[in-house]
């Protein structure tokens, strides 16, 4: 039996006799003769071995045009050809042709979490890197604490992190660290003096230490709440409802001062605060309007009489010199006559007399 095989560029024949490897074809034309079979590999493909690829390395010839890559559990290989990524290698044994591709072969140890080995992010972002890589993205307004296998490993600044994907368990908490408000709202407060109002309070607070917010307390935004709503009301009850309505623009500062370093404790520093509403109960309010209306009349009434006064006491001083001086007196009528004389539309002169006597008569002694 004759038969003729054809190897091609950047192809090998491996012929078999009775399952056993007896000889290696390079590119070329070639007549087999007898009972043999010729299997072509494509050099340019990397080959994953099985245990019957396994066997034919023993033959020296095939072994030294191969390069075996070995991948154990635990890790992966990144494969790239001329210094272009192409494939992962996941745990088996490879099979690379020498000499036909520039391949570079890249080991990874999967059993630690940090990325240690030199992978750019271009590659980490391949899509079959996906189930192998762990991604974690802080914006510029956010730190974040990394746990791993729940323990503390540092403090993470914005910026994007890639860790390893295997067993061991990664945390990211972050925290935002920019200013925040929190309003305390509807608090209904007994002065001192047992008025009932309601008041709405706010407080601007920042995440100083990060650490203790996330680790050593539990929800600190509440708990800061929490003590800014008792800190409120031990204030407003030492206070009357004057009181507490002159120094309403204070008590955020005050308050702040008599809550020392509590908000430290929660890793949190409060850096402004103060009351938006002072709201009165319905009979309350009733009251205080009533009030403000007795003070408002009585300030009316304070004004008048004060007006009256003055009023009085003018007509009095005017009195006293025109009595003392007769010319005053007479400028005085001459003055009230013109005023008299300026609302007069027609004047009628009867008699006999001279005209410019009669208005002589009428408007002067």
């Amino acid at each position: 039996m004759i038969k003729n095989v054809q190897i091609k560029a950047y192809k090998v024949g491996l012929v078999f006799k009775n399952g056993n490897l007896i000889d290696i074809l390079k590119e070329g034309n070639y007549w087999i003769f007898g009972n043999k079979s010729v299997q072509v590999y494509d050099m340019k493909i990397l080959l994953k071995t099985n245990d019957d690829f396994n066997l034919l390395l023993k033959n020296e010839s095939l072994k030294a045009m191969l390069e075996i890559i070995e991948v154990k559990d635990g890790e992966m290989v990144l494969y790239y050809e001329n210094e272009i990524f192409k494939d992962v290698l996941t745990v088996g044994q490879y099979a690379y042709w020498k000499g036909v591709l520039n391949g570079n072969f890249q080991k990874i140890d999967l059993t630690k979490v940090e990325i240690t080995e030199n992978v750019s992010k271009t590659i980490l972002e391949n899509l079959k890197l996906k189930n192998f890589v762990r991604k974690f993205v802080l914006t510029n307004q956010f730190k974040a604490l990394l746990l791993i296998d729940g323990k503390l490993e540092k403090v993470l600044e914005a910026g994007t992190y890639y860790f390893w994907n295997n067993e061991i368990s990664i945390e990211v908490k972050s925290a935002d660290m920019r200013m925040q408000q929190m309003e305390i709202a509807g608090q209904e407060l007994l002065t001192k003096d047992k008025a009932m109002l309601r008041i709405n309070f706010f407080v601007r607070f920042q995440v100083e230490n990060i650490e203790k917010a996330l680790m050593e307390n539990k929800d600190s935004d509440k708990q800061l709440y929490i003590l800014m709503q008792l800190a409120l009301r031990e204030f407003v009850g030492a206070l009357t409802l004057d009181e507490l309505l002159v120094k309403k623009d204070s008590v955020g500062k005050e308050i702040l001062e008599n809550l020392g370093n509590k908000a430290e404790s929660l890793g949190l520093k409060a850096l402004d605060a103060g009351i938006r509403d002072v709201i009165l109960t319905g009979e309350m309010k009733e009251i205080m309007n009533q009030v403000l209306i007795a003070e408002k009349k009585a300030q009316a009434n304070s004004i008048m009489r004060r007006e009256e006064t003055a009023a009085t006491r003018s007509l009095l001083n005017t009195a006293k010199l025109m009595e003392e001086n007769e010319t005053l007196w007479k400028l005085k009528e001459m003055e009230y006559m013109e005023k008299i004389a300026d609302k007069i539309g027609d004047i009628t002169v009867s008699g006999n007399s001279n005209i410019v006597s009669q208005l002589k008569e009428i408007f002067a002694k």
